[in-house]
């Protein structure tokens, strides 16, 4: 039986997200995988404006730097500012390996700071890897509804 979980996927490329469902569709420990956009979308997700008014709190988000409207730094640095969303646990997920990025994301928040792979077999084995890791062996904080 599959758990709760709650994923939140933020990227702007549908491809990117269409193949990490692929990669989590036999998920043994998703209850759960939401997707948005962009920057502004996923602040609206996760604060349940708008349309969104009745998503579910996601227990780990998948980050990407690059996003329109608010870039992922932006989005994290917002999470992480307030009481309601900084122990939700954020996952970057980025084509950037420049050492700033890396060391920006971590000075704001991140739980973990991941590269996109270049090829298909090496994304699918990533995205196992995150899925396993975080809902397979770590603790995650409680919901906070």
């Amino acid at each position: 039986m599959k758990s709760p979980h709650e994923l939140l996927i933020v990227d702007d490329n549908p491809a990117d997200i269409a193949l990490a469902r692929e990669a989590l569709a036999a998920c043994a420990y998703c209850g759960q995988i939401s997707s948005v956009g962009d920057g502004a979308e996923a602040l609206a997700f996760l604060n349940r404006r708008g349309n969104y008014e009745k998503a579910s709190r996601p227990d780990l988000v998948i980050l990407d730097l690059n996003l329109p409207k608010r870039d992922g730094l932006a989005v994290l640095a917002a999470m992480k500012a307030g009481p309601d969303l900084r122990r939700i646990p954020v996952i970057i997920f980025s084509t950037s390996r420049l050492p700033k990025d890396v060391a920006r994301s971590y000075e704001l928040g991140a739980n973990c700071y991941v590269s996109k792979p270049g090829n298909l077999t090496e994304f699918f084995s990533t995205m196992r890897s995150i899925e396993q890791f975080w809902f397979g062996s770590v603790s995650l904080p409680p919901r906070g509804e």
